[in-house]
């Protein structure tokens, strides 16, 4: 018979089978990795000749239908003097090294596997197993020894896999079902609309090929399945591993849900998990995370394998609530447990962070899974701001200065290097000029030494807090941790620093903000992108398409795709209100908006309007409503909760009984990934070309861009403005059914650039007009 094969490398193997006790607190540092990296390799340089580092090993064991094929590399193969064998493992620690005279279970577990692989390729009768500890910051150092016979290895090794074995049977079992319910999995869709075939065999094609596309693909004509349905195609061929499904909203990550749904309920058995935000997953109201005060942490690796095998077992799309549910049940973390989770499903749904941003991104997702993975990423337009935002850091004086403060006595080393920090800024507002802006091509040359130091001390004083303290130094904005955190986000960010970037530095309110902006993400996008198999990048607003690939990274071998709307001209009711909405001549304009949006409402429907600020909303909406009392009206509020936006959206009734006219911003959370089909609107104005406002980031862009030879204004504001345009007007056109009016209030919408980069359809009607 043959057995099914399972491919797992010793770390994933030892860890599953034998982790065990709580979760970590909440800080973590942020140097640990390349701290263990500079341990392994000071130990490694120790080596006498003939001793090998980084042996690559590989080994074959079969457990009842089962055979593992597990491989790694152990860090050390030393010859002994006595001409024995020896293999180390080598691990970095925080703690004091007496906490580790024994030594963990799971390290041992790893020392020991990697010593039967080499027993059974050698047929050596025994081996001498190191398992070597080294303390963080020092080379301090401390070694167990134990020598292990090859029937002990053998039966090691045996039991080791028997652990793991319930869990390879169910993934064996559930690819199985998968398979075989992709063959006969139809499209979920009587027919596919018009475009949308070509679209999901331009997505199937690039995915076989490994390469990455670009398609503008117009709003309604069902993106999600268009590309999620041949992704899946792929996955059941072999040809893909894994699907990453990524959004920049909540309200697009349900769409994908629905899809998903929609593909179960025509027979696909899939695993696919969405990831919830932590603050928004964890049962815990207040407190901070860790074992001392948590249940769910507290023994967390001693139950979070039922937990999988239970959830694995049972479900098929697993959302926040259901991944809830069973965290309860096995009282385990729900945000760790669902990450846990994630890389045992076929398709993870999540944000964009997950994998384009270097502090959150996957970092456990094997080289070989990557390689067969494809990332579907929707509204890929987000991309480029999201893309700035994840590469740049910034930090402002105030909480150094706090630090300095609270630390002065209790912690000097601490507060002489907050201190020291301090004074950097200080300097920094001295430089700046006379309207308290500065910006430069490098960064300060003395600023990661600084930064540095400060770390160092602030993490042995996050490990063992000094209990002194007279004012506790929170985790708040101007707290220890978050301000940890943010330096570490700026080493980060030194390394990356190159001529993409630039330094600027503001003083704002008494304080002083420094910023290492990044200009052009596409390089750093790539760079996390890669090693995946396919990017396909979808939106309805990829125009023009020079400008996307440019600025989210296009190799010469990707695909471009636009597709034709489905729908018919006579669908949509364009026209332009020829009125000026630059912010000098916006008190003018109140009026004339306010007697369209009352024409625009004539007939009796759903409409929105969308303006460019909350302060520009306000001043129409109180002219509207003292003119037109009659009119029902709704208003975006600033920072609304999910419940709120909820009840907004909900408001928008097929069957209301009055004409109901919203108040949003353009660029918010209603103008874009919002679904309002049929009868739940009628009619969008959008008031404005949508430019973001003036400022010296902008301007830094602009004139970025036009070093480099390209239209620094439209790079920095007019094609930006024109997406979120785009954005809004796609809210109502959903099906071929709908039908309503779009009123451009802008004088700009009849000029170039503006006139040019409206979509076909609505240009099309305007020039017939």
């Amino acid at each position: 018979m043959d057995h099914a094969e399972i491919f797992l490398s010793v770390r994933t193997l030892v860890e599953y089978a034998f982790s065990s006790g709580s979760l970590e607190p909440g800080f973590r540092s942020g140097a640990a990795m390349a701290e263990g990296t500079r341990i392994h390799q000071h130990i490694q340089k120790q080596y006498k000749e003939g001793d090998r580092k980084e042996v690559y090993l590989k080994a074959e064991i079969p457990y009842e239908e089962l055979l593992f094929i597990i491989d790694g590399r152990c860090d050390g193969l030393l010859a002994g003097e006595d001409g024995r064998l020896i293999v180390e493992e080598i691990k970095s620690i925080a703690g004091p090294l007496d906490s580790a005279t024994e030594g963990k279970e799971v390290h041992w577990a790893q020392a020991l596997m990697y010593a039967y692989m080499i027993v059974m390729d050698k047929e050596l009768p025994s081996i001498e197993v190191k398992l070597t500890y080294v303390l963080r910051g020092s080379d301090e150092q401390h070694s167990l020894y134990r020598t292990a016979g090859r029937e002990e290895l053998e039966a090691f090794a045996s039991e080791t896999v028997a652990r793991y074995a319930p869990f390879a049977k169910l993934k064996v079992r559930h690819k199985a079902r998968r398979e075989e319910s992709i063959r006969s999995l139809d499209f979920p869709f009587r027919d596919y609309r018009q475009g949308q075939r070509h679209f999901a065999a331009a997505v199937y094609k690039t995915t076989v090929e490994g390469v990455n596309l670009f398609a503008q693909a117009p709003t309604g004509i069902g993106k999600t399945m268009s590309t999620l349905f041949p992704a899946v195609k792929a996955l059941g061929e072999g040809v893909v591993a894994g699907i990453f499904y990524l959004t920049a909203k909540t309200v697009t990550r349900f769409a994908a849900q629905e899809a998903v749904l929609l593909l179960l309920a025509g027979g696909l058995h899939l695993h696919a998990i969405t990831l919830t935000a932590k603050e928004k997953a964890c049962f815990r109201e207040e407190g901070l995370c860790g074992k001392e005060g948590c249940p769910y942490a507290e023994g967390y690796y001693d139950r979070v394998n039922a937990a999988l095998l239970d959830m694995l077992e049972h479900e098929t799309l697993m959302t926040q609530e259901i991944i809830a549910a069973y965290a309860r049940r096995h009282e385990v973390c729900p945000f760790e447990f669902s990450l846990d989770a994630a890389y045992a499903c076929d398709m993870v749904i999540c944000d964009y962070n997950y994998i384009y941003d270097p502090r959150i991104s996957l970092k456990r997702l094997p080289e070989e899974r990557k390689k067969k993975t494809v990332l579907l990423v929707d509204e890929a337009h987000n991309l480029v701001d999201r893309g700035r935002e994840m590469f740049s850091a910034s930090l402002t004086k105030a909480p150094f200065l706090n630090l300095q403060r609270q630390y002065k006595t209790v912690n000097p080393k601490l507060g002489a290097a907050a201190k020291a920090v301090n004074a950097f800024f200080i300097a920094l507002r001295k430089s700046c000029n006379e309207d308290g802006e500065g910006h430069w091509a490098e960064y300060p040359e003395e600023l990661p030494q600084l930064l540095e130091a400060f770390a160092a001390e602030a993490e042995l004083e996050l490990s063992s807090p000094s209990s002194a303290l007279i004012t506790p130094a929170g985790d708040g904005e101007d707290g220890l941790l978050d301000t940890y955190y943010a330096v570490q986000g700026m080493l980060r960010t030194i390394k990356t620093y190159d001529e993409r970037y630039v330094t600027y530095a503001e003083v704002r309110r008494g304080d002083v903000f420094l910023k290492l902006f990044n200009l052009d993400p596409s390089h750093l996008l790539q760079q996390m992108a890669k090693g995946f198999r396919s990017q396909i990048l979808f939106s309805a607003t990829l125009s023009p398409m020079s400008y996307y690939r440019d600025m989210i990274g296009a190799a010469e071998e990707d695909y471009s795709l636009r597709v034709a709307s489905p729908f018919h001209k006579e669908q949509w009711e364009v026209s332009v209100l020829p009125v000026s909405t630059r912010y000098r001549d916006r008190a003018d304009s109140l009026i004339p908006l306010s007697d369209a949006l009352r024409g625009m409402v004539a007939r009796k429907g759903n409409y929105l309007v969308f303006f460019p600020s909350y302060a520009y909303l306000q001043n129409v909406f109180e002219v509207f409503t003292d003119k037109y009392p009659e009119i029902t009206t709704l208003v975006q509020g600033s920072g609304m909760g999910e419940q709120a936006r909820e009840e907004f959206l909900a408001s928008f009734r097929p069957d209301n009984p009055q004409t109901l006219l919203g108040f949003a911003v353009l660029g918010g959370i209603f103008s874009e990934g919002v679904d309002l089909p049929g009868d739940r609107l009628n009619g969008v104005m959008i008031v404005g070309v949508g430019l973001p406002q003036v400022g010296l980031e902008r301007n830094l862009l602009r004139g970025y861009f036009g070093s480099q030879g390209k239209n620094g204004f439209d790079y920095a504001y007019v094609y930006p403005g024109m997406c979120k345009v785009q954005q809004a007007g796609g809210r109502l056109i959903r099906s071929e059914s709908d039908s309503g009016i779009i009123v451009l209030a802008d004088d700009r919408f009849l000029q170039q650039p503006y006139a040019g980069l409206l979509p076909e359809e609505w240009r099309d009607y305007l020039i017939r007009t």
